[in-house]
């Protein structure tokens, strides 16, 4: 085979040009080939960064080898697959030059959807707080921060749950604020770790009342129904928290929410549950302290507006525990101290206590565990009798101050209830009180008889526009009176009546005059829970008066009555004459009462009768009349009445009564008397 020949290469030079073209470039290429020179290609290219091998850790089980080596594989990405993701990035960048950029708006997620997340999330944290609150600590931010949404549902549920995580955590003893705490005491690590959890509980704790103090306002009437469910939520919640732990700090901020709704003038439901809430605080209070923040809560709520609240704010008072449990009075000379256990039970230490050897160590050990045991003492809310006592006499002080403003200031609303009051807590006053206080009882006692004149007189039509006609006369005049001899029962004044000039013959005479008016009053046995239909032509209808109410406060008309004429009855030093009036009267009134009330009569005068039986008898006897005349059972004066000119003949009208228990009650006296004779 020949071997090719080879190509000839010639050299090819550049076109000669012109010479004024030559001469004209030359500069140009000289300065250019004198900057050439000093480029460092090298250099830029050193400053290049390398592209290295990515090594990625291995989280794979070491292997032995065929070799019996121990050996880690380790995964190594390819520089190509590198230098691909590389140019790929590169162009989709370039390739995303031109275009607008947009932003990406998080998919919104549905309320529905919201709400399941949120009950969820609350389930959990309120399960981990309810299973270790000391390790789980941090929930009670978490439980607040879910609690503070927007959205009212998710609102109440954070309520809700909180209600019932505190309910189960709070102990049961008052924690110190974190001021009081000494931090710069050596303590064990349990010990700091249960500060820790208190006052994490106490923040926490004190937010949410400030948020139920916050979601319990609702302002206005344009308030959306949102609001106002929120609102109910959190007045239920504040209630709730108030009647499980009184004892716990920031009670006095629950009351607060309690009274501001008792301050609106509307009465829905959120305001009869506040009254529930704070009449069974009063009933369950045992040491003191609840009853005597919720009432002065309450008297400077009803001072600030005057007194124009309703009536049902003021008859909370008549569930206070006012001195129930101290009613024994206590010795003047000494106190009863708590027993030493050192002491015998004559009050004398034993011998052995004596020569009991103590070192100075154990005398130390033994002032501290006193020391501690006091603590736990104060922890635990341990009042004492004296301490009890104090607390309910100021309760008791600040009541009777309300009372006695709103009789000053002649606040007719809240009349039935200032007197009711009075009636049940009138054993308790000051006998420095009595003197103004019965003169004020007379006063409206004459502006209730005035009042009563005037209805009678006019008719249905002609009704006056007085504020005084939401009342009934009978029922005010009855407590007053009542009152007055409440003040003499149960205290030392009851013996020396006379020294303190305590005439209460205005009274007896008054009711000895209304004994008719109550015995015809329809209203007798109706309290403030009983049903019926209000009569068309009365004029406490509304339709006709719509001012015109009831005023029922705790006991109806009939046990009223009947309490007042037991203290004017009973007692051994009423005169005959006066005993005569009255049992004359009452056999003329039970044939117009309604059949409880009724028996409720003639069962006081049994009990009469075996105290005056034998003075009384000749009322059953016509041969052994002792006066002259007839009997005036429409005089004004009890004396001048002349009882014993008639005879009880209303007994042989009250046999034929439809009611067996009359029957038997006219019997009983009957017999009572025919053993006197």
């Amino acid at each position: 085979m020949a071997v090719a020949r080879p190509l000839k290469r010639r050299k090819l030079s550049p076109p000669e040009l012109p010479l004024e073209e030559s001469s004209a470039e030359s500069p140009a290429r000289d300065d250019y080939l004198s900057r050439a020179a000093a480029w460092n290609v090298e250099q830029q290219y050193e400053q290049r960064p390398r592209k290295q091998k990515k090594v990625t850790e291995s989280t794979r089980l070491p292997i032995k080898t065929a070799d019996g080596l121990v050996e880690r594989l380790v995964i190594e990405e390819h520089e190509e697959e590198s230098v691909g993701s590389i140019l790929g990035s590169s162009d989709e960048d370039e390739s995303d030059i031109g275009e607008p950029v947009h932003e990406q708006k998080p998919a919104e997620v549905p309320i529905r959807q919201q709400i399941l997340d949120a009950k969820e999330e609350l389930a959990r944290i309120g399960t981990l707080l309810t299973e270790d609150p000391e390790e789980h600590a941090s929930g009670f931010r978490k439980l607040a921060e879910i609690a503070a949404s927007t959205n009212p549902t998710i609102k109440r549920l954070g309520l809700a749950t909180q209600l019932a995580v505190y309910k189960d955590v709070i102990p049961g003893y008052r924690i110190r604020p974190h001021e009081e705490v000494n931090k710069d005491e050596k303590v064990s690590k349990d010990v700091r770790r249960l500060r820790s959890f208190e006052q994490a509980l106490v923040s926490g704790y004190q937010n949410y009342v400030k948020e139920l103090a916050k979601n319990a306002k609702v302002s206005g009437e344009s308030t959306s129904e949102a609001a106002t469910s929120v609102s109910t939520v959190a007045i239920s919640c504040a209630s709730t928290l108030l009647l499980a732990v009184p004892h716990f700090n920031f009670r006095s901020e629950l009351i607060k929410i309690l009274v501001d709704k008792l301050s609106s003038r509307n009465r829905d439901a959120e305001f009869s549950k506040c009254l529930d809430t704070l009449q069974k605080l009063f009933r369950d209070d045992e040491d003191g302290n609840p009853s005597l923040d919720g009432v002065s809560q309450l008297t400077k709520m009803m001072k600030a507006r005057d007194y124009r609240v309703d009536e049902s704010i003021l008859n909370t008072f008549l569930h206070l525990r006012l001195l129930s449990e101290l009613s024994s009075r206590g010795s003047q000379n000494r106190i009863d101290k708590p027993t030493d256990l050192s002491t015998s039970s004559k009050g004398v230490k034993s011998n052995k206590s004596k020569k009991e050897f103590r070192t100075k160590k154990l005398r130390k050990i033994l002032k501290e565990r006193k020391a501690v045991e006091k603590e736990f003492s104060e922890a635990d809310a341990i009042v004492s009798h004296e301490e009890r006592d104090r607390l309910q006499s100021e309760t008791l002080k600040q009541v009777f101050i309300a009372y006695f403003r709103i009789l000053k200031a002649r606040v007719s609303s809240l009349t039935g209830a200032v007197l009711e009051g009075l009636a049940k807590y009138a054993h308790l006053i000051n006998q420095d009180f009595f003197g103004d206080l019965l003169e004020a009882l007379k006063e409206l006692i004459s502006s209730s008889g005035d009042l009563l004149g005037k209805e009678a007189g006019e008719g249905i039509g002609d009704i006056p526009q007085n504020p005084l006609s939401s009342q009934d006369p009978l029922r005010s005049s009855l407590l007053c009176t009542t009152t007055a001899f409440a003040l003499l029962e149960g205290q030392d004044v009851a013996r020396s009546a006379s020294a303190l000039s305590l005439d209460l013959t205005f009274f007896t005479t008054h009711l000895y005059q209304s004994l008719h008016s109550y015995a015809l009053n329809p209203d007798i046995e109706f309290s403030a829970k009983s049903m019926r239909l209000p009569d068309p032509y009365s004029a406490s209808n509304p339709q006709l008066n719509p001012t015109a109410d009831n005023r029922v406060n705790l006991k109806t008309p009939s046990a009223l009555l009947v309490r007042v004429l037991s203290s004017i009855l009973l007692p051994r030093s009423v005169p005959p004459l006066r005993v005569a009036a009255f049992v004359k009267q009452l056999y003329i009134c039970s044939l117009h009462l309604p059949e409880k009330s009724a028996q409720a009569v003639l069962g006081l005068l049994h009990q009469a009768m075996k105290v005056h039986g034998r003075k009384v008898a000749g009322l059953w006897n016509t041969e052994e009349r002792k006066g002259d005349g007839v009997f005036d059972a429409l005089r004004g004066d009890v004396e001048g009445s002349n009882p014993f000119a008639g005879t009880v003949w209303e007994g042989e009208l009250l046999r034929c009564h439809y009611v067996p228990a009359v029957r038997e009650g006219v019997e009983g006296i009957e017999r009572l008397i025919r053993d006197f004779q």
